[in-house]
């Protein structure tokens, strides 16, 4: 009877709880915030950049060593209606990995190739939220985007069989995530996640095709994790 009487009771305070949370009116902060057709603001985050590989044979893998990198950019927000937004997000987006082969040879250095990225990032996305409830309001988004990497060697006359890895210059990309706008006293402030995946193979390939860096590789497509955190 005391673990009846318990669970009731335990029902009984979350139900409470969440009637509090999402039906009780509340002071609404930045009220007016989303009737302004356009708004402006700027995020911080972070991101995990990965890259997938489809091979010609069935060798083995490449290991694909991720590090957390860093974001900054800005934020241009068009309102259509209540429930749907138009984002530009322009930002600048730094990262590494490392690749980490499995092949016979002399030198150990060569089993080991570092990938510096610095993507200059534009995303176009469409942003569809809920009802706002109180001061919060949840949200999906998807879009795609283009991006410009500032570090590819893509040019470089030189390959792997001199320590190159090349990547190519421009990538295209489909996103997806979502978030919360929180509206607080002065500002909306918004955490989000949001997956992204290469459309367009990112290598460059060797000279040689018989290559043990490149020759395997039908194609290799990044992908990553953006958390950012925006402040308009």
């Amino acid at each position: 009877m005391k673990k009846t009487g318990i669970i009731i009771l335990l029902l009984l305070i979350c139900n409470s709880a969440s009637a509090q949370l999402f039906t009780k009116e509340r002071v609404k902060n930045q009220e007016n915030f989303d009737k302004d057709l356009l708004t402006w603001g700027y995020f911080l985050g972070f991101n995990s950049y990965d890259f997938k590989f489809q091979y010609e044979a069935d060798l083995k893998d490449i290991v694909v060593q991720t590090s957390v990198g860093f974001n900054v950019g800005l934020v241009g927000d068009l309102r259509i209606n209540d429930y749907f937004n138009l984002r530009l997000e322009p930002g600048l987006y730094i990262s590494k990995r490392n690749l980490q082969y499995d092949f016979a040879t002399t030198n150990p250095s060569d089993l080991f190739r570092e990938v510096n990225s610095t993507y200059i990032h534009f995303p176009l996305l469409l942003k569809a939220s809920t009802k706002r409830i109180n001061n919060f309001k949840p949200f999906v988004v998807a879009g795609l985007s283009t991006a410009l990497n500032l570090s590819s060697n893509q040019d470089n006359p030189d390959d792997n069989n001199s320590g190159q890895f090349r990547t190519k210059k421009g990538m295209l990309f489909y996103e997806v995530g979502f978030g919360i706008d929180f509206y607080l006293e002065w500002f909306k402030f918004t955490p989000s996640i949001r997956g992204v995946f290469a459309i367009n193979d990112e290598l460059v390939r060797d000279s040689d095709p018989d290559s043990p860096w490149t020759g395997n590789i039908a194609n290799m497509k990044t992908r990553g994790v953006f958390v950012n955190f925006t402040f308009q």
